[in-house]
């Protein structure tokens, strides 16, 4: 069950990044969305949406729209979603996002995240207006038919509520210590 409910503020964090750096909630404030997707390496919904992740940031850059992605899993049990392997898959799918690690699962128990990838979109505000999956077809990208986080940021880059506030996250679990 998400702590976070549809009309909350997003909770702030600073985590490491695969770039290098360091990378706050805060310094993405000037944005008009931002999009927290709780992600990982080995996870094969994960692998099947990255590309879709990656296309959305393309898409809605130029919209003021920020992803962040945030891997929390447990890589002690899961070395393939160590910092390192993140590192290398950043590049092989040539991230154009944040990649950061929540090596102490904190911010991801703090939002109440428990699948991979589990989105949370917040508006300008910083209010949380859409929590859940990213399309309703994870498998095959041709047979989408609802596009839920581009509805959701369509309409909040609107001002408006999206038709779909929530929808049940699809994924594997988080892989807790």
């Amino acid at each position: 069950m998400t702590n976070l409910k549809i009309g909350d503020k997003a909770l702030p964090f600073n985590l490491s990044g695969v770039d290098g750096k360091n990378h706050s909630l805060a310094e993405y404030s000037g944005k008009n969305a931002v999009a927290v997707i709780f992600s990982c390496n080995h996870c094969p919904y994960v692998r099947a949406w990255e590309d879709r992740m990656v296309q959305v940031q393309a898409d809605y850059d130029m919209k003021g729209v920020q992803l962040i992605a945030i891997n929390a899993n447990d890589a002690s049990k899961y070395p393939d979603d160590s910092f390192e392997k993140m590192k290398e898959r950043a590049k092989e799918k040539h991230f154009n996002f944040p990649y950061l690690h929540d090596e102490s699962q904190q911010v991801a128990r703090a939002y109440g995240a428990e699948r991979t990838p589990e989105v949370f979109l917040f508006d300008k505000a910083g209010t949380l207006r859409y929590h859940g999956v990213i399309d309703d077809n994870y498998d095959e990208p041709k047979a989408v038919k609802v596009k839920f986080l581009r509805e959701a940021l369509d309409a909040t880059l609107n001002g408006k509520v999206p038709a779909n506030t929530e929808t049940e996250p699809v994924g594997c679990t988080i892989k807790w210590k």
